[in-house]
């Protein structure tokens, strides 16, 4: 460049372009000296500024050190770094702290070891305890199996008998009257265990078939598929059966070619010894078929029987086949209340022939009429009656003459009057119904005095019999007298005080005993067949079947999701739940005295029994319920086991307690397509004592997720599929049941551990009561003048809803199959009411109102879904329920009660030393 410049001076090229680049060096220039005193001024500056310094610190002075390193305490005196001095203290001081922590903690950790070590000893030293224990337990339980095989002789059942089909069995009796079972019943038959085996004839494989009533043999063809009973093998029967009436009409049958008949039926044995012949009556003028007819050793049940032909404890006289092919509308029939009706007492008849002008006809069976005729009140009867009707004190209706032609009778007796259904709406109106019975003696009964007895019973007219000498339907068995009144014919002028006598209550006792014997005895078809059966194996002294249970169909689940504790359901306050138990579930005892209970029993449990309706499981003679049904009583007589000294505090929470062996109880929960509340609630039940197990009641038709996980609660969870989608499921008497005791849950409850606890000790305790939670009651709406259900809070209650309660398996059966089969249509209808439906049932089998427990009103756990109870027409339903239960039973069955149960110490002040027994918020 510089020599470019100088050539350009040279040339004299002072031109515009000459000054372009004189500029441009010249710029160069400088740019080039600036970056050179640039370079000098960073790189030398420093070094000197270096050796200075250093210089300087290295003066003889000491303290005029102005840039080395300071005292710590110097530095201090620097404003700027104080900040930093107190946080590297703390800093300091904290890491002093935790070391002295770590240091601890290491001393702490080497004592654990210790203590591991010492606990892995003990524990291998409770192993052998435990194992010896075994082997002392182990033989033990030998030594006592030897002891009892020594003192108790070695039992097996008896040697079933089984005669030839020709054999004449036992020697004939003197007199044919003079059958009993002692010498006209052949009971190696009927061995105890044999289970009452039935053998029924096909009647149109005989002559006698072909004239029976349509009606009567189809009513009776249905009943017999549906007994337990009955078996088709006749060589293992113990009972025989057949059925030869009602006849049609007009049916000319001799007597003595219905007797060849029945002495040719396969298995009648020369002497027809443990058959049954079976009449049953359908109209009031049914004659007596068997009256000249020879039975041998076979006994007869039917509704007509001359005093010649009747057998004492040997033939039954049986109800009237009024119902053949239909069941009872319970819609039709008048409510048991108000007690009194219209008509004090009412009675329609004419009596056709005399008394005198019967005793001219033959005498039966050849036997001659000794001494002076009978009286005949018949007379005395029509004046005294006519008397009470002219004079007013009470309103009575008496006809001796019937207004159209009265119905066909035998011989002295009253004839029924008009049609069936203006009869009945007579006896609507008539709180008594007279029945006369005939005026010849030697008539026990007659299908016409039935009838009357029947349709007094059906519309809750109280019979008034008049004639001790009747022989009433099942008399040998039922206790008449606590649902009918028997007045001899002398004292009819008495009959209008006695019954002016009778109190309020004691006139709807009998009227609601004299329902319940209607309904249970003579209504159907199948309830006159079992009744016959069942005073027949009663006698004998045959257990009845078992009653059958509902086979749970188990939908296959997996398990093993640990479930987690609820800190609410932990929360029990001072409650102690007693010892966790570590064996596995048991189950309540069996009822073991099948085979002695007709023995002992004979008269008491169901004739005594307290209560009108005597529905109690010891029943020897009960054609519906299972002898093996465990209630009451189960456990009686036993010592508490487990049940501790008494007192309070811990003693009483170490144990069960209670009059009765220890048990456990078995939770039924419906739920129906709401996975994560069920698991919910599966979950709180984990650590629940004296939990036997879950049965789940799975109410949909849609399986439950083939991927859901159940809790393992400790206890068996069986999940059960049901045909249908119905709330009466829930009350099913599923076999996987194996307690008494049933925890009936709703799959949304929200109950504490001790408040089940505390329930389960109450109901075992009153065994025959619903015992629960949430408490309901029922109030009369006067200007509607209906029942009304209510929810609200209350001084008394009459329900405890079974969303949350305790109740005894026994009544899982009555609600199944003995329930009127209306009430559990409803519940099926309005998918809604199970819950007031068997706390009808109970408070109409015991008179006893529910027992309420804790002072909680609610149980819904937060934050669940809403469920049908929350539906606006749910109680418009239950209010329908309630009127229509009413209807059924013919009566308001639900009693009021004032009191809800609480612990014996709760909320009282105790001394410190002690623990109460339980604690409620």
């Amino acid at each position: 460049e510089l020599m470019t410049g100088y050539t350009m001076l040279r040339n004299g090229g002072v031109g515009n372009g000459g000054q372009t680049c004189m500029l441009r060096w010249s710029n160069r220039i400088r740019l080039t000296w600036l970056s050179f005193t640039l370079f000098i001024i960073l790189v030398f500056f420093p070094l000197i500024a270096h050796y200075y310094l250093t210089t300087l610190d290295e003066a003889d002075e000491a303290g005029k050190r102005i840039f080395g390193p300071r005292a710590g305490s110097e530095l201090c005196e620097v404003k700027h770094v104080l900040d930093l001095c107190r946080i590297r203290e703390s800093v300091s001081e904290e890491l002093l702290q935790l070391e002295a922590k770590r240091q601890e903690l290491n001393s702490e950790i080497a004592k654990l070891n210790l203590k591991i070590e010492a606990c892995k000893k003990s524990i291998e030293n409770a192993k052998q305890d435990l194992l010896q224990l075994k082997n002392v337990i182990s033989q033990t339980e030998h030594s006592y199996k030897e002891l009892m095989a020594q003192n108790q002789p070695k039992l097996s059942l008896p040697i079933r008998l089984l005669p030839e089909k020709d054999d004449a069995g036992l020697p004939p009796p003197k007199v044919t009257r003079g059958c009993r079972l002692h010498n006209c019943f052949d009971y190696s038959r009927c061995p105890l265990t044999s289970g009452f085996p039935v053998y029924v004839y096909d009647s149109d494989q005989f002559a006698f078939g072909s004239y029976l009533d349509p009606l009567v043999k189809q009513a009776f063809q249905a009943t017999v598929r549906a007994n337990v009973y009955v078996t088709e093998n006749a060589a293992i029967a113990c009972l025989y059966v057949v059925l030869v009436g009602e006849m049609q009409e007009p049916t000319v049958l001799r007597p003595a070619d219905l007797e060849k008949q029945l002495f040719s039926l396969p298995h009648w044995r020369t002497d027809g010894h443990n058959h049954v012949i079976i009449n049953l009556s359908r109209k009031s003028d049914t004659q007596n078929l068997l009256y000249n007819v020879s039975t041998g050793r076979a006994m007869v049940a039917q509704s007509t029987f001359y005093a010649a032909q009747y057998r004492a404890g040997f033939d039954l006289v049986v109800s009237p086949l009024v119902h053949a092919m239909s069941e009872p509308n319970f819609m039709e029939i008048p409510p048991q209340v108000p007690v009194k009706r219209k008509y004090l007492f009412t009675f329609q008849g004419e009596k056709i022939e005399s008394l005198r002008s019967s005793l001219q006809e033959a005498r039966s069976f050849e036997e001659e009429m000794e001494g002076d005729p009978p009286a005949d009140y018949d007379d005395r009867i029509i004046a005294t009656l006519k008397a009470v009707q002219d004079s007013k004190l009470d309103q009575v209706l008496v006809e001796f003459t019937c207004k159209n032609q009265p119905k066909p009778s035998l011989p002295t007796e009253w004839a029924l009057c008009g049609e069936r259904e203006d009869r009945l709406e007579l006896l609507k109106l008539s709180t008594f119904a007279l029945i006369i019975t005939p005026g010849d003696p030697r008539l026990l009964i007659s299908s016409g005095c039935a009838t009357r007895l029947f349709e007094a019973l059906e519309v809750g007219a109280v019979p008034v019999v008049l004639g001790e000498q009747v022989q009433l339907p099942y008399h040998d068995m039922l206790q008449w007298n606590e649902a009918a009144l028997v007045v001899p014919k002398p004292r009819v002028t008495e009959v209008h005080f006695l019954l002016r006598s009778l109190s309020d209550s004691d006139l709807l006792a009998m009227r609601r005993q004299g329902r319940f014997l209607w309904e249970t005895y003579f209504s159907t078809a199948d309830s006159i067949f079992n009744t016959v059966l069942a005073m027949i194996r009663t006698r004998i002294q045959i257990p009845a079947a078992p009653i059958r249970e509902e086979v749970a169909a188990e939908i296959p689940h997996r398990s093993g999701k640990a479930a987690g504790t609820d800190p609410n359901m932990a929360d029990n306050g001072d409650l102690d739940l007693g010892p966790v138990e570590t064996e596995p579930p048991y189950a309540s005892p069996k009822y073991l005295r099948n085979f002695t209970l007709t023995v002992t029993d004979c008269y008491r449990g169901w004739n005594s029994a307290p209560g009108p309706f005597h529905l109690f499981p010891h029943t020897p003679f009960d054609p519906v319920l299972p002898s093996e049904a465990k209630f009451l009583g189960s456990g009686t007589g036993f010592r508490p086991i487990g049940g501790g000294a008494g007192g309070s505090g811990k003693e009483f929470q170490a144990a069960l307690g209670g009059n009765v062996q220890r048990e456990q109880f078995t939770v039924v929960m419906l739920t129906y397509e709401r996975e994560e509340v069920l698991m919910n609630s599966l979950e709180r039940l984990n650590g629940l004592p004296y939990l036997n197990k879950v049965v789940v009641v799975w109410n949909s038709p849609k399986l439950p997720s083939e991927d859901l996980l159940w809790p393992d609660i400790g206890v068996p969870i069986m999940v059960v599929r049901t045909e249908k989608n119905s709330l009466n499921n829930r009350f099913l008497p599923w076999n996987e049941i194996e307690t008494e005791a049933i925890l009936s849950i709703d799959d949304d409850a929200h109950l504490r551990h001790d408040e089940i606890m505390f329930g389960f000790r109450v109901w075992r305790e009153a065994r025959d009561r619903i015992v629960g939670f949430p408490g309901r009651y029922h109030a009369w709406d006067i200007p509607h003048q209906s029942w009304l259900y209510n929810s609200n809070y209350s001084c008394e209650l009459s329900m405890v809803l079974t969303g949350a309660a305790f109740f005894h398996k026994y009544y899982a059966y009555l609600y199944s199959y003995v329930m009127p089969q209306a009430i559990r249509d409803m519940v099926d209808e309005y998918i809604n009411c199970e819950d007031i439906a068997m706390n009808f049932l109970v408070s109409h089998i015991t008179r006893k109102p529910p027992i309420k427990v804790t002072s909680r009103w609610t149980f819904r756990c937060p934050g669940c879904p809403q469920a049908l109870s929350h539906d606006d027409s749910h109680f418009h339903e239950r209010h329908k329920c309630i009127n229509f239960f009413v209807k059924v039973y013919g009566y308001m069955p639900l009693l009021y009660t004032q009191f809800r149960v609480d612990s014996v110490l709760f909320k009282t002040r105790l001394p410190h030393d002690k623990t109460k027994c339980f604690k409620f918020i």
